[in-house]
């Protein structure tokens, strides 16, 4: 392996566990949206079933939005410990 093939798979490898650190985040904050009552009626006009059952998709969307735009900053440290592992 040459020095610039070392360079690109350190990071991509990189990427990927910022993309890992984000992932986490991401499943942390839509469980945090869940707990909140997101996407839950309670009202005549609900969904019923069917709405219950799609509701986890629209609380993972807006938790990936929210990460996507700055989140609650976990991802950082999440990837700085993700980076310290891998470097021991």
């Amino acid at each position: 392996m040459n020095s610039t093939t070392i360079g690109i798979a350190a990071q991509n490898r990189t990427q990927e566990l910022m993309q890992s650190a984000q992932k986490l985040e991401t499943a942390f904050v839509s469980q945090m949206l869940k707990s909140a009552g997101l996407g839950e009626l309670k009202d005549s006009f609900s969904g019923g079933v069917g709405e219950q059952q799609f509701a986890s998709f629209m609380r993972d969307e807006q938790a990936k939005a929210i990460v996507q735009n700055g989140g609650f900053g976990l991802a950082e440290p999440i990837f700085a410990t993700l980076m310290r592992a891998e470097n021991d």
